[in-house]
């Protein structure tokens, strides 16, 4: 698809205002989108190793889809601090800087067209989930420069996971394409319910994206409470995969369904997976709790990379 030219004078909004208002950082003219959301493939970016890998993979997302990469980074200043404060002016001119760095890599690989900076002041957690009403996709790392050692999941991470709208990828684990061999699936985790058929839909998306088989986990260890117990479960999640395959016949599908706890299942399958895809609650959660305990279970213990999809 032919680019429409884009200026090369792009600068930097400073905001210093709060995070609930999107803030376009990049002035570019005569910007074509390929979604319907402003922000696209959302990535948070701190410059950490976690949130270059985290970088890496939305790259890769919004090439796929034909999506603008928004790149940001949150900075928080001081409390109370006045204009012209000089530690303010520092924190601002390093986040510039680090942001700058992440744009450029990004711009590496899909040109100065396609890359959209953004600098938020304010939490971290608090900018990405707000943007991401806006965004195609939110990708994080699995833990930023300010994570305690020994953590295994950062507390931006499971924020972001936790509350933010539509798809969250948090990228963990050490995954990477081996040449010369069959790429592992993508895994979901689907127990029939409403949440759980935007996980299954995102999905497949992602297998077709690919060009992998989806593997598809229903785990029914917990659903004695459950009206019609086991056999609906698999019906419905049966009827979830079929509403799927309709729209995406080519990509190979392998059931799996077991008798054991999901948590268990869904992490001996991410062993051999490239994305592990989960909904934010499924059956049995609490009402009102944002993720589920499975959710959260994977989030933590997965060896690849989660994606949580939430309602938009």
């Amino acid at each position: 698809m032919s680019k429409v030219p884009c200026t090369e004078d792009r600068r930097l909004m400073r905001v210093l205002v709060s995070p609930s208002i999107i803030f376009r950082a990049a002035l570019d003219a005569g910007r074509l989108l390929m979604t319907d959301t402003v922000n696209g493939i959302l990535a948070g970016y701190d410059g950490s190793p976690g949130s270059q890998r985290a970088l890496e993979w939305a790259i890769w997302e919004a090439r796929a889809r034909g999506a603008v990469l928004t790149v940001c980074h949150a900075w928080e200043p001081g409390y109370g601090a006045p204009p012209g404060d000089a530690a303010a002016d520092l924190t601002w001119q390093y986040s510039e800087r680090v942001l700058a760095g992440g744009v450029q890599h990004a711009e590496g690989s899909m040109g100065s067209g396609e890359v959209r900076p953004l600098l938020a002041a304010g939490p971290a957690a608090r900018a990405l989930c707000e943007l991401s009403g806006s965004a195609d996709m939110v990708v994080v790392g699995s833990r930023g420069r300010g994570g305690l050692a020994g953590l295994l999941l950062g507390s931006v991470s499971s924020q972001v996971a936790a509350h933010a709208h539509g798809p969250v990828i948090v990228v963990r684990g050490r995954w990477r394409q081996v040449p010369g061999r069959q790429p592992p699936p993508i895994v979901v985790g689907a127990d029939g319910s409403g949440a759980s058929q935007r996980a299954v839909a995102f999905a497949f998306s992602e297998a077709a994206l690919r060009d992998v088989p989806l593997r598809a986990v229903c785990a029914l260890a917990d659903t004695a409470s459950i009206l019609g117990g086991g056999r609906q479960v698999e019906a419905d999640f049966e009827q979830a995969l079929a509403k799927c395959e309709a729209e995406y016949p080519e990509v190979v599908v392998l059931r799996q369904v077991v008798h054991g706890a999901p948590r268990s299942a869904l992490l001996e399958a991410a062993s051999r997976a490239q994305l592990l895809v989960v909904g934010a609650r499924g059956r049995g959660g609490l009402r009102g709790m944002m993720l589920g305990s499975v959710s959260m279970a994977v989030l933590h213990h997965a060896s690849c990379p989660v994606s949580v999809v939430h309602q938009q």
